[in-house]
């Protein structure tokens, strides 16, 4: 048995991780993905459209998608950022702006909708407390642009520091 074959069958047994960053719903150059899939024994035209199909609920946002692949069969993972998740929060109409223009998104989030994206978010987040999650979420909420309950996130974010919003944390690890 030659040294290829011994590899390929070395790879069929563990699952291999590929994190790929893709914008949802669109099916993307298979030629990118080819590099990754390709020696795995996987069509990169199929899998560029099964992350399409995946990520519909994500259209027009950048992603992260994780693909985990045994067996020649990719099993598709959204892992979104918590920009992605405020965005999709502020429920905001498909805007076409050209290329490398940066968009500053001007809608307005409850401190609910901030407490939901840190709740997803606590999993990866670095904080020891929740509070310190949300302070992320808050953080990235001023990098959008988007406004928190009509005020600028670092409004609230010394609100929270002060513990105004303290029960709305409650029971949260």
């Amino acid at each position: 048995m030659g040294l290829y074959a011994k590899k390929a069958r070395s790879l069929r047994k563990s699952p291999v991780d590929i994190t790929v960053r893709v914008t949802g719903g669109i099916s993307g150059n298979p030629a990118s993905l080819a590099p990754k899939v390709g020696p795995l024994g996987l069509a990169p035209k199929k899998v560029a459209d099964d992350i399409a199909k995946e990520t519909k609920d994500w259209t027009g946002l950048r992603i992260t998608v994780k693909l985990r692949i045994q067996n020649r069969q990719a099993t598709i993972t959204v892992v979104p950022s918590a920009a992605a998740l405020l965005i999709r929060a502020l429920n905001e109409t498909k805007v076409t702006a050209p290329k490398g223009t940066p968009t500053l998104h001007k809608g307005n989030l409850t401190i609910e909708d901030i407490v939901g994206v840190a709740a997803v978010m606590r999993e990866r987040s670095m904080a020891k407390e929740f509070k310190g999650t949300v302070k992320e979420i808050l953080g990235t909420a001023s990098s959008i642009g988007c406004t928190v309950e009509g005020e600028k996130p670092s409004a609230i974010l010394s609100k929270v520091d002060l513990g105004e919003y303290d029960e709305k944390f409650e029971g949260r690890a």
